[in-house]
């Protein structure tokens, strides 16, 4: 049987994103600089990410939290939410 392992994570960014699945408590708009960025709408928003290796991650943010994609796939996480190993 698989641990799972959850913890608490500052701000932090990645280029192993392959996919991202939003729950319903997201906004989307797109910067000036050409940044899509997610905003949780309500606090215990989820995102599911597929990264690179296969592995998989459940991100839980606070409402306020955000996502940035920029260029290249590269995503910044704001701080503080909790990454969950699924």
């Amino acid at each position: 049987m698989k641990k799972t392992v959850t913890r608490a994570e500052n701000q932090v960014y990645s280029n192993r994103v392959l996919r991202s699945e939003f729950d319903r408590n997201w906004r989307t708009v797109v910067s000036r600089s050409g940044y899509v960025i997610y905003i949780a709408t309500a606090n215990r928003a989820k995102v599911t990410v597929l990264l690179s290796d296969g592995s998989r991650k459940l991100l839980i943010f606070g409402k306020g939290g955000r996502i940035l994609v920029g260029g290249g796939g590269t995503s910044h996480y704001s701080k503080p939410h909790i990454a969950r190993d699924l």
